[in-house]
């Protein structure tokens, strides 16, 4: 395996990404977008999901891609920062031309970050406000940890964060994956420093400890006071030519990579969620083959993203626990 240039989503070549957040109130806005329009599909496998727009991703829907789509903090109330991302895409003259009214798809995801030592006593809702200016530094490169989405993500027993990866594959194809990593379980084995996700690491990305030499796979850890402030949401990406039909088998199989790396995931409590894009770049020859490398690759990347993403977290006043670097250096 061999990542990227930049380990990021972004290595598919046409995507952007940009973070917008407010460290008072400890929560923020990632919006993913890209030069062209993308095929977009969804898979959401846990108890407690908060969306916007997402029934118009399944494979027999009109639409079939959108302009951008928006992971935030906020609970419910963070959906309105994909409002703020449509608004600046209309001003900009992006999205579908309807009876010649310019509509952008935005779909979007969010995490509850609302009891997480922030001051939430906002006048009025801070978050298309946070999505515009998300939208407005989109950039190949950016930030991961305590960023955009990932401001006031929580895990069980340390600071959660925007975490992302890449991979290059032997055909050629580009896939990566952005999280934001709130979960209600822990990345982390028995609440120690070695990740889950350790088997799948490259170059040393979260810390190069390697896999916990023992552990007892029974028990496990969630956030106890914070149970019901979870979900862990993710888009992966490709530029392969796929239709929405495939991109929803991707989206499907990368939820293994949000299982090999949180424990528990998928819970009642949590929402989680993944969104797949294809760019349509490059070509699929084998179309059983390649969709399945590419899930698989998906996986891969998404159970990287999430431990760097844990990796990454920087400390700030408030925090309800404390960063993996704090704890472990």
């Amino acid at each position: 395996m061999k990542s990227g240039p930049l380990n990021l989503i972004t290595d598919v070549e046409g995507l952007l990404v940009g973070n917008a957040e407010d460290h008072g109130i400890k929560t923020g806005t990632t919006v993913l977008t890209g030069e062209q329009p993308f095929t977009a599909a969804v898979h959401v496998m846990g108890g407690a999901p908060g969306t916007r727009e997402t029934d118009l991703l399944a494979p027999d829907r009109m639409v079939q891609q959108v302009h951008a789509l928006v992971l935030s903090g906020g609970s419910a109330l963070g959906l309105a920062s994909a409002s703020g991302v449509a608004d600046a895409l209309r001003a900009q003259g992006k999205g579908l031309d309807v009876a010649g009214q310019i509509v952008p798809i935005v779909p979007a995801a969010i995490v509850f970050d609302l009891v997480n030592g922030g001051d939430k006593n906002w006048p009025e809702n801070p978050y298309p406000a946070l999505g515009r200016n998300a939208l407005s530094v989109a950039a190949r490169d950016f930030g991961l940890g305590t960023v955009g989405a990932g401001t006031g993500a929580t895990t069980a027993g340390f600071k959660g964060g925007l975490g992302s990866a890449s991979l290059v594959l032997p055909s050629g194809h580009t896939v990566g994956a952005l999280v934001v990593v709130n979960a209600l379980g822990r990345a982390t084995v028995d609440g120690g420093p070695h990740f889950w996700a350790a088997p799948f690491e490259l170059e040393a990305e979260f810390g190069g400890l390697g896999p916990a030499s023992a552990y007892d796979p029974l028990p496990f850890a969630t956030k106890h006071q914070l149970r019901n402030a979870a979900t862990t949401i993710a888009i992966v990406a490709t530029d392969a030519a796929l239709d929405q039909a495939q991109a929803t088998r991707v989206a499907t199989a990368a939820h293994d990579g949000m299982a090999r790396a949180l424990v528990p995931s998928h819970t009642p409590a949590d929402g989680d969620l993944v969104f797949a894009a294809a760019t349509g770049a490059r070509p699929v020859n084998d179309p059983v083959g390649d969709v399945l490398t590419i899930g698989h690759a998906a996986a891969l990347c998404l159970s990287r993203a999430i431990a760097r993403g844990v990796y990454s977290a920087t400390s700030a006043p408030g925090d309800p626990f404390p960063t993996w670097k704090d704890t472990f250096g």
